[in-house]
Parts: structure tokens; C-alpha cells; sequence
């Protein structure tokens, strides 16, 4: 499966249990995402009836998702739950590290030594993400003083 990294959007959405969704993508991947563990989160408390989670909406444009109780879910965040879903371990964690520090692919590049071209094939799926990438990551947070806990 290749994952692009143009614009998407949450095309349809459903709750398929008390806290699991269906989620259709505007590039035509479907996925089924178990949000159980980030309903323990305090934001989120609303949701943890299955019947408020079950009122799931999609939100302006497909980039959010929303529930009458107030809370919504960006879509963002839900890709992220997706690539974990859909066996994309490596992808995600590549991206998170991304979003962390603001990296656009030509920084992300030059952090790692890498080609831009290969950042982008990271970051959409195209190419599995070495090992190694993923330990150079961690050490850039590291010699940049930016290191967090694992």
C-alpha cells in the first residue's frame, strides 16, 4: 500500500463499536481504528459511552472529526492511528518525529543525511523506514537538546 501526502481527508466515517471507527480516506484507503486507548485521555471522557461515541460526525471538510458532546479528533491525529493500524508502524513514528520538530522534507533531509526525495518516500509509505533512520532521528533529538523520554 502506498500511503500519499496530498491534502487528505476524511471522506466517510462510522462507528463500528463502543470505541472503534470506520474510517474512509480521500485516497481511497479504508481502515478500521481502535481509539480505546485515547478514550482513557481526560479530553475525551465524553466519549467513553458507547452510545455519545457511536453520534461520531464527520467535521468541515473532512479534516476533523466531531460529536455533539463538543469533541472532535483532527485528522491529523487520525492518520497517525491509521498507519498503526494498517501495519505502518515505522511510518508513523517517522512522522511523529516530523510534526515534533517542525521539519519540512528538506530539513528532515538535512537532519539525516538523507535525500529529500528519500524523506518523502519515508513519509508517504513508498519505502519502509530503516532501523538505522529511525535510531538517527532519536540521536538528532539528542545532539540537538532536544531529546525526550522514551
Amino acid at each position: 500500500m502506498t500511503i500519499t501526502d496530498k491534502s487528505r481527508t476524511i471522506t466517510a466515517v462510522r462507528a463500528t463499536g463502543a470505541a472503534s471507527l470506520h474510517l474512509d480516506w480521500s485516497d481511497g484507503i479504508a481502515v478500521d481504528v481502535d481509539l480505546g486507548p485515547v478514550l482513557g485521555d481526560r479530553a475525551f471522557a465524553a466519549l467513553r459511552e458507547a452510545e455519545a461515541f457511536a453520534q461520531v460526525e464527520l467535521g468541515d471538510w473532512g479534516h476533523s472529526l466531531s460529536w455533539p458532546c463538543g469533541v472532535e479528533m483532527g485528522a491529523d491525529f487520525l492518520w497517525l492511528e491509521t498507519l498503526s493500524a494498517t501495519g505502518h508502524g515505522d511510518t508513523r513514528a517517522f512522522m511523529e518525529w516530523r510534526m515534533r520538530h517542525g521539519l519540512s522534507l528538506s530539513k528532515a533531509a538535512e537532519a539525516l543525511g538523507v535525500s529529500r526525495r528519500m524523506v518523502a518516500y519515508y513519509s508517504n509509505g513508498e519505502k519502509k523506514v530503516p532501523r538505522a533512520i529511525l535510531l538517527a532521528c532519536r540521536g538528532w533529538e539528542v545532539s540537538e537538546g532536544l531529546g525526550r523520554a522514551a
